[in-house]
């Protein structure tokens, strides 16, 4: 059983978003909700190319979590081949999706336009 090590919540959103790079996923962004919703203090969105890739970057995110930080998600909603996959971890959600299920969407217009802010964004 991996030991649960206390992480910050800005740290744990940069180890997801690094993690993500690692599995070659696209388009990542880091929004920073704090004082804005109660959903959570930030929004990891980030696209992949393929079904595949989105599977890959979801299972390399709850992986990598668990192995390095102990914490398991609290939920997985959705599958890749929706084009849409939503990882909860309290304080910090990840968004991956399919490309133009991302455009469709646009969470990132939508939290902007409510005065969220971008702290990173990777194309």
């Amino acid at each position: 059983m991996a030991q649960r090590i206390e992480v910050g919540i800005i740290e744990l959103a940069r180890f997801i978003v690094d993690t993500i790079v690692d599995k070659k996923g696209d388009d990542i962004v880091l929004l920073d909700l704090r004082g804005r919703t109660i959903i959570a203090d930030y929004f990891v969105v980030c696209s992949g190319a393929s079904t595949r890739q989105l599977k890959a970057i979801i299972e390399g995110i709850t992986e990598e979590v668990k192995k390095n930080y102990g914490i398991n998600a609290r939920a997985v909603e959705g599958e890749a081949e929706s084009g849409w996959v939503l990882v909860d971890y309290g304080d910090v959600v990840v968004h991956a999706f399919a490309p133009e299920v991302r455009r469709y969407y646009d969470l990132e217009g939508f939290w902007l336009q409510n005065e969220a802010s971008i702290l990173l964004k990777i194309q």
